[in-house]
């Protein structure tokens, strides 16, 4: 198939132009318009959009989300792929599980699934999965996320078994014992509410001990490569600033819910902001901001966590941790700090760096490349409605506000996987 999208601009350039599309690869620009010619009502062109921490709940929690909902929500919010978790009913954690996923994802014409696969065996923690095989299925990295790895040797042994294949194994940082039964930021908001708080060593004194593994690795010339979800803390990520001095080969991921709200949220008692890790304090999303302009925060993620409302209508104490808001993470992290990252930092925090974090091609605009791409409205201001959201959790911590950055039209490997009506 050919496609021309005309009436589009490259970042930077106040220039407008075409580009051409056919068998799944960009032809050219400014070329005589050709087969399927669609307008890009003056937006910015940019390589789709990579996510590298999504919870598509298929298989066994499709009441959550599934693989149609799910990915039509990336596309709808400027993702061309999207990296799955594993913790699904049951567990990713078999070649024949990450096929089905990858074949039926390849049916439905949204955005592109990169399934991810269990570290352990029912990400219990204890025996490693069939790391060699599940890579030759088609998975993306290793990851017990949902779960925190408690055994320290487990963790060693598939850091040092993946990076002999070639693959990162990607981490929820957290120790369950300081955790405990925390449910929000431990801390001055805590107390005054009377909830248990899950403190910041519970990220920290994690990270250092997987940096710590992760350094004696190196010491022995072992390829392995951790990188770290969803920091949440400034001193987890201090202690990953410095591993990276060190020569570490350690990634980490920050996302927006921990840029733009805090503790001081849980005063209204709403579940719809329990997390994990929870929303943490101004100077944490402060420290991170820092982190993402300095560097030393590799890219942004969504860790997009549908659930049902009336589990997310349950108190404080029962209801789930999660946030589903991947149609809307550009717009978000657009509106509130465009003016301090700048797009070209923006845009590469949501293509080129999650892309390096996994090994993958970098994305580009260059006659040739993958046509995946995304064109962005970034003046018209639009109000969050989360009735028209493709996913299937219709409810947000944003909703009513106006954001501006939404996306016009995503289009994968050449095909129209969303187009704004």
């Amino acid at each position: 198939m050919t496609l021309t999208i005309t009436n589009i601009k490259r970042p930077g350039s106040g220039q407008t132009e075409s580009v051409t599309v056919e068998h799944g690869r960009i032809k050219g620009w400014n070329l005589p318009p050709e087969g399927r010619v669609l307008d890009g009502q003056g937006g910015t062109v940019a390589p789709a959009l990579i996510e590298l921490h999504a919870h598509l709940r298929e298989p066994g929690q499709t009441e959550k989300e599934d693989l149609h909902s799910g990915l039509a929500a990336a596309a709808a919010g400027g993702y061309g792929t999207v990296v799955s978790m594993p913790n699904t009913s049951p567990v990713v954690d078999e070649p024949a599980t990450v096929r089905a996923l990858t074949e039926k994802a390849l049916t439905l014409g949204t955005a592109r699934l990169r399934p991810a696969a269990a570290l352990t065996r029912g990400q219990r923690g204890e025996a490693l999965a069939e790391l060699a095989a599940l890579k030759g299925a088609g998975a993306a990295m290793f990851t017990d996320d949902g779960r925190t790895n408690e055994d320290a040797r487990v963790l060693r042994l598939g850091l040092e078994y993946a990076g002999s294949l070639g693959m990162v194994v990607s981490v929820h940082a957290e120790d369950a014992s300081l955790r405990a039964d925390g449910v929000m930021n431990e801390g001055p908001v805590s107390e005054a509410l009377g909830l248990p708080g899950n403190p910041a060593a519970a990220e920290a004194a994690r990270v250092a001990r997987d940096l710590e593994i992760l350094a004696g690795l190196h010491a022995q010339g072992r390829p392995a490569r951790l990188h770290i979800q969803h920091l949440s803390t400034a001193r987890a990520l201090d202690l990953v600033r410095a591993a990276k001095a060190r020569g570490l080969s350690v990634t980490c991921e920050v996302c927006p819910h921990h840029l733009t709200l805090t503790d001081e949220a849980l005063r209204s008692f709403d579940a719809i902001y329990k997390v994990a890790p929870p929303l943490r304090t101004q100077a944490d999303a402060d420290h991170l901001l820092a982190g993402l302009l300095d560097g030393s925060v590799d890219c942004l993620a969504t860790d997009h966590a549908p659930h049902t409302r009336a589990e997310k209508e349950r108190d404080l104490l029962d209801a789930p941790s999660g946030i589903a808001y991947i149609e809307l993470a550009f717009p978000l992290m657009w509106t509130r700090f465009g003016e301090t990252l700048g797009l070209d930092r923006l845009l590469h925090l949501m293509t080129a760096a999650p892309a390096r974090v996994m090994g993958w091609p970098e994305p580009s605009l260059d006659v040739g490349a993958p046509a995946d791409l995304v064109v962005l409205d970034l003046e018209t201001a639009r109000t969050v409605n989360p009735a028209e959201f493709r996913s299937k959790a219709k409810f947000t911590p944003w909703a009513g506000e106006t954001l501006r950055g939404w996306p016009l039209l995503t289009v994968v490997d050449g095909q129209v996987a969303y187009q704004r009506e």
